[in-house]
Parts: C-alpha cells; structure tokens; sequence
C-alpha cells in the first residue's frame, strides 16, 4: 500500500496567519503489455474552526 505525506505549519505575519500544505505522492504503475499511465490527485479542503464563543446559542 502507498501512502501519501503530508505535512502542514502555521505561520503568523502580523495579524495575518497562514496555512503552508505540502503533499508529497506516490504513483505507480505496471504492465505486462502495452502502456501503462500512473496518476494521483489531490482534494484540500480547509474549514475554519469554530471558537467556543460562536458555539453557544
């Protein structure tokens, strides 16, 4: 089984922040006969986490 790395870090510039994502993937492929293309995709999805303060009804 292959598996993908990835690694995340913050960073705060002034009042900004921000999110760096590395990915790093593996794609095989093999073949007897003929040709043979390996493919990977990635899907980011980033969600704002909600604080304890907007939770409260």
């Amino acid at each position: 089984m292959e598996r993908n790395l990835v690694k995340t870090k913050k960073y705060r510039i002034g009042k900004n922040t921000y999110i760096v994502i590395k990915i790093f993937q593996k794609a095989t492929a093999k073949t007897d006969e003929g040709n043979a293309i390996a493919t990977n995709q990635a899907n980011v999805k980033i969600y704002k986490k909600k604080r304890k303060d907007e939770k409260r009804d």
